[in-house]
């Protein structure tokens, strides 16, 4: 029965036990944040080459 006891202090100890929350917490916002901005850049990709090559013919015929 002591060991039993001993067993299920050890384990309210490890779930009290935080550390580490918060890096894991900064990790998970920083790949969220990744993905959105792969994603973005990927549905942007097609528009942002036709405007830069527009820039650049325009930049060409100033010349």
């Amino acid at each position: 029965m002591l060991r039993l006891m001993a067993w299920w202090e050890g384990v309210k100890f490890r779930l009290r036990d935080e550390a580490g929350q918060g890096m894991v917490e900064y990790g998970l916002i920083i790949a969220l944040i990744a993905v959105v901005l792969i994603g973005a850049l990927v549905a942007l990709s097609g528009g942002l080459g036709s405007i830069f090559s527009r820039v650049t013919q325009q930049l060409n015929n100033t010349q």
